[in-house]
């Protein structure tokens, strides 16, 4: 049985369709994911995923890819779907920003490793680490450079959920990259609303 949570066809937009409502969308979608983005240092920055911004997603795949059929959607539901969390989980793809190739040289090499340093701390003590997918990671990472984009997931305990409140801290522990930011308020509402059923 498919979770209430995930997109299904229906919720899929034909292209007219999407047409009509994209410049609506892309502006909610856009102030969504300010609320759901957070940065940590100088060139790493976590985007939160849900509902609204996977479905956002797929629009825009199916409309640059010129994809017109259910199966051709079907795909990209079945990428996208694994990052729409779950009650009791988070979802997030990890950015390592770099806008030349010095930089690109220097980071990847260094930052081997990183999507499984990314940590939640909350006030009780808990620490909450990702998790990333193994068929993922072997993809993306290789021994001596790393991919500039990861997903990952956090998977969070009742009591973790209930201590998921204003003083939470994002963190990466990484050896060459350590860095951790308090989480907003205004973020904190809106990971709560995916962690709560």
């Amino acid at each position: 049985m498919t979770s209430a949570r995930k997109l299904t066809l229906n919720d899929i937009a034909d292209a007219r369709a999407y047409e009509r409502e994209r410049a609506q969308l892309r502006d909610e979608v856009l102030a969504l994911k300010q609320r759901r983005r957070v940065s940590l240092g100088t060139v790493v920055t976590l985007m939160f995923e849900n509902r609204e911004t996977m479905r956002y997603q797929i629009q825009e795949m199916a409309r640059v890819e010129r994809t017109f059929t259910d199966d051709g959607i079907m795909d990209e539901l079945a990428v996208y779907n694994p990052m729409i969390p779950e009650p009791g989980q988070l979802c997030a793809t990890l950015f390592i920003e770099l806008t030349s190739d010095e930089q690109l040289r220097e980071w990847l090499g260094k930052l081997v490793g990183i999507e499984q340093s990314v940590v939640f701390r909350l006030l009780t003590g808990d620490s909450v680490r990702c998790i990333v997918d193994p068929q993922h990671a072997a993809q993306l990472t290789r021994e001596h450079v790393t991919a500039a984009v990861h997903y990952m997931t956090f998977e969070f305990t009742d009591a973790q959920v209930a201590a998921f409140v204003d003083g939470v801290v994002l963190a990466i522990d990484h050896p060459d990259y350590l860095e951790a930011v308090e989480l907003l308020p205004s973020t904190v509402a809106e990971l709560r609303a995916d962690l709560l059923p």
